[in-house]
């Protein structure tokens, strides 16, 4: 078992009202600036001005980062991003500009977020940026999953998000919980920018982008500098029998210098976590001989009543980060970045029933019970390496690997709960395993610029790999609590399976005229599963396993070709229209296809036989800019042939005992259609008063499902997850350089999670409801190295289901000290 962590000290914190913040962020303002990211994709940020490429070129090695009030004149290439702007986050991200991407992108500096979000974990920085979505349930979440415009929750591997150097999308699985991103590697302090990029538009990136690409860049320095961030969360919590206060904090840290060739920055969180209920026990019916039982629907109009609280859980979390660069020659960088998270946390259920014969709180005999008492620790570790040149000559290059290891994660729980009356679990229990699950990434990219950086033509290319590996025994266990790693020996079942990926991309930005740029691109990718292998088990009631089956999975394979195209074009320095077209493929995950495994009363069944589903997407773009804003409208629309799409049903056993069972199927043809308009502008009507918004709908439909076989047709039917409108809308105001102000609104329709659209009742445990939640802060610049917050999430204390319950009001109290 892991160490445990002493508890963080005493929170350093202040106090003043009001309101929260965008994705733009905060109007640009001196301080706080981050270096030219040094990512996958883009390791020195763009230039100023277009300069001819020539030998003599030579990187200051001390020179500091471009400031956020920064920025290069006003744009003469097409396809500009906000060029000449006032405020760092509309300028055209680096990735965009070393790459010509032909993506729309939205960004976030670490000022911004600092001065208007209320920032415990990275996703929090998202929150306000157009369309985009993280299923957060509580601070420090390792299962929240970025939802875009037109893919839902459960749909992970449909984005790409990279921190530096490092792919923190977890390919190894496609859902809401284990194949969830790993945001807990990043430290808040050490984030510099945000970047996300709408849609598989650019031959660069695997059909995984879909959805989009987050790029999140490390803030490195170019003198010395020291960070420390005490945070407290408490949020006061009523909800069926379950009346608590539940209390986060968080120490979050980071240092850095550039001495010479070498720059390095340090960072480090610790967070001691205490959680809402995750889930619910429920039941087919009132237990007998007992009182206490809510009575509820299930979703779809059945019976679900609540008996008690299921994941109550408390995690201590701790995570470390090291990035250090090198400069080999003045015009070609070498990076090493290493990262570790740690986590162990567990769980004890809350029964609302009571026995009627004895007066005591009884498990009434319901085994559901039993997966929601755990231990769970976790030992992650990543490492990435880059090389990349920046001669803006005639060819630069970029080679770079990355590995994600599962070093330990196991989780012990009981088998079941003793008969009732009482209290009592099972001794024996279950083990489950995903150690020795990793996956490697490695790409070598070059640019090539035939007639110099101010050229016709720029032509980018490059080959990828990826290897993602599945390791995910379950084992009985004599004494759940005290198991070994492997149980008593004898399996419950086993997934085991491998998943490779070789790619070759090519890309030219072709600037016809001065205003006027066509980007061709296209990806040959070659793909297939192998090794797979599943043990399934059936067992009694109490745990004795009584027949084995083992089944060595077939291999699989596919070839495709996937074409991109965007025309962009300028009429004037403000104004800029984009069309961008985009085929991709999304292959099946490792765990899509062979795991088979249940936590917390949650089965997942593998499919060995999914074909990887075909993605159409266009979009048409208007955008319309300023020096310090910007208004954008998007037409888009996407068709997906074989859409991997993952159901939950309710199953109740003949005691009434209740769980549930997900399952990936390919759906034969999806279709949806949007608009998306958003906005962003500093300074309107007074200076300091910033405005942003965004509105986004969505029409989705189900064109083709045969292999459907329930009672009621879905053809025609929404697609599960998605949402049909998605609004927010806020406000910051900035009197002086001490204080900002933020208030902001976020509105989600409602989204279905069965094909067939019959899960319509409200309001219930794994129900997905439409919700409405305002959030505000106050950031107080006290002295030069001092600054406080205030703020408060979901401040009406909106209740809502997204499956599971999600966070009421929460206070948020902050103290951060910069040397």
């Amino acid at each position: 078992m892991l160490l445990r962590h002493a508890r963080c000290g005493v929170s350093v914190v202040a106090v003043q009202a009001a309101l929260l913040t965008s994705l733009s962020g905060a109007a640009a303002q001196s301080g706080e600036s981050a270096l030219p990211p040094v990512t996958v994709d883009a390791p020195i940020a763009a230039p100023l001005k277009p300069r001819k490429p020539a030998v003599t070129a030579v990187r200051n090695r001390s020179a500091k980062p471009v400031s956020s009030v920064e920025g290069p004149p006003a744009a003469v290439a097409t396809g500009g991003q906000g060029a000449g702007t006032a405020r760092a986050s509309l300028e055209t991200p680096p990735a965009v500009a070393r790459y010509q991407l032909p993506q729309r992108s939205f960004s976030i500096t670490a000022k911004e977020i600092d001065e208007t979000i209320n920032l415990r974990d990275p996703e929090d920085a998202v929150k306000y940026m157009p369309s985009l979505f993280v299923r957060k349930r509580h601070d420090g979440d390792n299962q929240a999953v970025l939802a875009t415009r037109s893919w839902g929750l459960n749909s992970s591997a449909r984005t790409l998000i990279y921190y530096d150097d490092l792919l923190i999308s977890a390919l190894i699985g496609n859902n809401n919980s284990g194949a969830s991103p790993k945001w807990n590697l990043i430290v808040p302090e050490a984030i510099g920018r945000v970047d996300y990029l709408n849609g598989p538009f650019a031959a660069a990136y695997p059909g995984n982008s879909i959805g989009g690409v987050l790029l999140i860049t490390s803030k490195m320095p170019d003198k010395p500098f020291a960070t420390a961030k005490e945070t407290v969360s408490v949020m006061p919590w009523s909800q069926y029998g379950t009346s608590s206060t539940y209390v986060t904090s968080q120490t979050s840290a980071a240092a850095g210098n550039r001495d010479g060739a070498l720059s390095w920055l340090i960072s480090a969180n610790y967070r001691d976590s205490y959680q809402q209920p995750l889930s619910y026990v429920t039941n087919g019916s009132v237990p007998a001989k007992t009182t206490g039982t809510f009575i509820a629907p299930s979703r779809t109009g059945g019976v679900a009543d609540v008996v008690g609280a299921g994941a109550v859980a408390h995690s201590q979390q701790t995570s470390g980060n090291i990035r250090l660069a090198y400069d080999v020659t003045p015009l070609v960088q070498a990076t090493y970045s290493f990262a570790v998270w740690n986590n162990h946390q567990t769980s004890e259920p809350q029964t609302y029933l009571r026995s009627t014969v004895t007066g005591q709180p009884t498990f009434a005999g319901l085994s559901g019970f039993a997966p929601n008492k755990y231990t769970w620790d976790e030992l992650h570790v990543s490492n990435a390496v880059s090389l990349r040149s920046d001669t803006k000559g005639v060819f630069d290059f970029d080679l770079s690997a990355s590995s994600y290891n599962y070093l330990q994660d196991i989780l012990l729980n009981p088998y079941t709960v003793v008969a009732s009356p009482g209290l009592g679990y099972s001794l024996n229990g279950k083990v489950t395993r995903m150690d020795g699950t990793n996956w490697q990434n490695a790409d070598a990219k070059g640019i090539w610029r035939p007639d110099g950086i101010d050229g016709p033509h720029e032509v980018s290319f490059g080959v990828h790999g990826d290897r993602y590996r599945l390791e995910n025994p379950v084992y009985a266990s004599t004494v759940w609590y005290t198991a070994p790693s492997t149980g008593n020996g004898l399996l419950y079942s086993t997934g085991i399976g491998e998943t490779r990926t070789e790619a070759l991309w090519v890309q030219d930005a072709w600037k016809i005229i001065p205003n006027v740029k066509l980007t061709l691109g296209g990806r040959l990718e070659s793909w297939q599963a192998l090794d797979g292998l599943n043990v399934n088990t059936t067992a009694t009631g109490a745990g004795a396993i009584t027949s084995v089956t083992r089944t060595q999975q077939p291999s699989l394979s596919s070839t495709n070709f996937s074409p991109k195209l965007s025309l962009s074009y300028d009429p004037n320095k403000d104004w800029n229209i984009t069309a961008n077209f985009g085929e991709a493929y999304r292959y099946p995950t490792v765990t899509e296809l062979y795991q088979n495994i249940s936590v917390s009363n949650v089965t997942y069944l593998a499919n060995p036989r999914l074909a990887p589903e075909q993605d159409f997407t266009g979009e048409l773009n208007l955008e319309r800019r300023w020096q310090d804003g910007r208004a954008r409208l998007t037409v888009f629309g996407e068709r997906t042939n074989n859409a991997l799409i993952s159901q939950t049903t309710t199953v109740t056993d003949v005691a009434g005992n209740q769980s549930f069972q997900t399952a990936v199927s390919n759906v034969a043809a999806i279709r949806m259609r949007g608009v998306e308009l958003s906005a962003d502008k500093d300074n309107v009507l007074i200076s300091g008063l910033q405005l942003f918004g965004s509105v986004t709908y969505v029409d989705s439909r189900i064109i083709s499902d045969p292999s459907w076989t329930g009672a009621t047709t879905v053809v025609g039917k929404r697609v599960p997850y998605v949402p049909d409108w998605r609004a927010k809308v806020g406000v910051s105001y900035r009197p002086n350089e001490s204080w900002v102000y933020t208030v902001a609104a976020r509105y989600t329709g409602k989204q279905y999670a069965t094909l067939d659209n019959t899960d319509v009742v409200p309001h219930v445990y794994q129900a997905f409801d439409p919700f409405f939640v305002v959030d505000m802060k106050i950031h107080y610049n006290a002295t030069k190295n001092f600054s406080f917050d205030f703020g408060i999430d979901n401040l009406f204390n909106y209740q809502y289901f997204l499956f599971h319950p999600f966070p009421g009001r929460t206070f948020v109290l902050a103290g951060k000290y910069t040397f």
